[in-house]
């Protein structure tokens, strides 16, 4: 989802709207897998949403993002709460995951930059994070994708319309999903534990396993 690069202050307004107001509860049910003491990478942190709501779990956090604003926005957000000792907020892209070393990370998890990536970058994402994630450890995506039904490609296009000109009216950005995310993870050598979408098939809650290798 590329929105907001041009105005971070308003990025969670914007979020919101897209997604109908289902973010938070989103962000909730997925960081139900994170536990206590938890090591975790968070790609595309933007605002610290999702980072925030990992810390409340007691995870120590990564979390990494080009955009030197939204860090801000992040910075502010955590020093605002009582984790601020558990989080580590880097200027970096996904270019730079090599970085970080093998098996270093419990959880890799992600909202809403996965649709930012280029086909490409998102391959190498995948890549990456089977590599710094321990094994059997978990990665979690929250993200819009394309449906594979033409009928919920086409319902989704009519009912965003207004959501979409409202947002860009906010922000001056538009959106875009990604197409065949399941099938990209599994590729990577994950191992998919569940996936949740929307009544429209176009928003995903993904949770999904690094196996080890024969």
């Amino acid at each position: 989802m590329k929105i907001l690069e041009s105005a971070p202050y308003r990025y969670d307004k914007g979020i919101k709207i897209l997604t109908l107001g289902n973010i938070t509860k989103a962000y909730d049910r997925l960081t139900q897998q994170v536990k206590k003491g938890d090591n975790i990478l968070d790609v595309g942190c933007g605002t610290g949403m999702l980072t925030l709501h990992a810390l409340i779990k007691g995870a120590n956090v990564t979390g990494i993002d080009i955009n030197t604003e939204m860090l801000e926005i992040a910075r502010i957000r955590i020093e605002n709460s009582d984790f601020k000792e558990n989080v580590n907020l880097l200027e970096m892209g996904v270019a730079e995951l090599d970085n970080f070393d093998e098996n270093e990370f419990d959880v890799i998890m992600s909202g809403l930059c996965f649709s930012e990536l280029s086909n490409d970058e998102l391959n190498y994402t995948l890549k990456f994070s089977k590599k710094i994630l321990k094994q059997n450890s978990l990665l979690i995506i929250a993200d819009e994708v394309k449906s594979n039904l033409f009928v919920f490609r086409f319902l989704n296009f009519l009912i965003r319309i207004p959501l979409v000109i409202v947002t860009y009216i906010l922000t001056q950005t538009t959106t875009k999903a990604v197409k065949g995310l399941e099938e990209k993870v599994t590729r990577a050598g994950f191992k998919i534990e569940s996936i949740r979408k929307n009544k429209m098939r176009n928003f995903i809650e993904l949770v999904a396993r690094n196996i080890k290798e024969n």
